[in-house]
């Protein structure tokens, strides 16, 4: 296999992105000038060296050398210590902190769990999430995640993990502000403060 068809095949892996969409990539990348590129591969390299994974949440962030292995948001002794929010990916924590209607502690799933899977805890960070909420121990956990059958299927293998990990929790999801199949990443600020609102 050419270059060119294993860069195709390595953009058709990104989220969202088709066979006929990668290959648009590659024309752009090739229209372009060496400088152009060049500036290209610097950034992916400095991003990847600068950002860090929370050792709270679990979300990529731009580490500041400051040792402490945590983001702002978990760093932040302001924020509602009793309240933990599970989100799939970093996109949908990013969507809700933008809506300003959430204050407290977030968790990043890493992923969603497909109908049918076997082993779910291959595909998200389930024990992560139990050792968390056992020492953190919050009086609400807030499962933010899509309104797609994925998404409830997710929700209720965590739901199954949590009830083992820690009996009684207060498990709320998120209020059905959101249509049926409805990502995070794309929903509006005022959608998501009225799914808060109106959490289950």
């Amino acid at each position: 296999m050419d270059s060119i068809r294993r860069l195709e095949e390595m953009f058709a892996h990104f989220p969202g992105i088709g066979p006929r969409q990668a290959k648009r990539f590659v024309y752009y990348l090739q229209s372009r000038s060496s400088g152009t590129i060049k500036e290209l591969t610097d950034l992916i390299k400095e991003v990847r060296s600068a950002t860090a994974e929370c050792a709270s949440c679990h979300r990529f962030f731009m580490d500041d050398s400051s040792g402490s292995h945590l983001c702002r948001i978990c760093s932040d002794g302001e924020r509602d210590q009793t309240t933990l929010m599970v989100v799939a990916r970093d996109s949908d924590f990013e969507t809700i902190e933008k809506s300003g209607a959430y204050k407290g502690l977030y968790f990043i799933l890493g992923g969603t769990v497909p109908i049918l899977d076997k082993e779910p805890e291959k595909r998200i960070r389930l024990r992560l999430l139990a050792d968390r909420v056992i020492k953190q121990k919050p009086s609400e956990v807030i499962l933010s995640l899509n309104a797609t059958p994925e998404g409830e299927n997710t929700a209720q293998v965590v739901v199954k993990t949590l009830r083992a990990a820690s009996s009684g929790l207060n498990i709320t999801m998120l209020g059905r502000g959101l249509s049926t199949g409805a990502e995070l990443e794309y929903v509006d600020a005022d959608t998501i403060k009225n799914a808060l609102t109106n959490r289950k």
